[in-house]
């Protein structure tokens, strides 16, 4: 009752090969540039920084997790490191989870 016939239709010619696909990328691939140049270069850069800084952890450095503890480093192992957070209170953390590590004698109060 309300449907309305179907007429075929001829097939339009194919488009000529190209230039015309390669336009039909360009915004995909200006695209992509811009997301290198804007998002993932500078995250690689900072992931090369952060892993450079877990590296160069040493004794006595003071250093910072990612649940915000503050402690000083006494032992440095292969992917751990033991921290004195208190006097005589030690524990041991996983190297990934440094999120600032301040050179020796950094975190200490001026004394005036």
């Amino acid at each position: 009752m309300f449907a309305s016939p179907a007429y075929a239709q001829a097939a339009g010619a194919a488009p000529a090969g190209g230039v015309a696909s390669f336009l039909s990328f360009a915004p995909l691939i200006f695209i992509f540039v811009i997301f290198y140049f804007l998002l993932i270069r500078p995250q690689q850069k900072r992931m090369k920084e952060h892993r450079a800084m877990i590296d160069s952890v040493k004794k006595n450095d003071m250093i910072v997790t990612g649940g915000g503890i503050v402690g000083k480093v006494t032992r440095v192992d292969e992917g751990e490191v033991e921290a004195e957070i208190a006097p005589n209170v030690r524990i041991k953390l996983i190297k990934g989870t440094i999120s600032e590590v301040r050179p020796a004698g950094a975190g200490k109060p001026a004394n005036d």
